[in-house]
């Protein structure tokens, strides 16, 4: 048990030395305004990734099945 103990101990005194992205005296939400904010640019991007595969995977289709119908 002090070895789970331990590792607790070493866990929480490494996050109280972590820097983390906010300002601890701020509040409510404009506490995590740049985690907010990342997350909607992480998000949009990846919405404009799929849409672009997306219409890629189609064109390539439509392409397939033209060739297809050569053969």
């Amino acid at each position: 048990m002090t070895r789970v103990t331990k590792f607790i101990r070493e866990v929480t005194d490494e996050l109280r030395r972590a820097s983390w992205p906010w300002d601890p005296k701020e509040r409510g939400l404009k506490r995590y305004r740049e985690l907010i904010d990342s997350t909607v640019v992480v998000f949009i991007a990846t919405l404009l990734l799929s849409a672009w595969i997306s219409l890629w995977d189609t064109v390539l289709v439509f392409f397939m099945r033209g060739l297809n119908w050569l053969v």
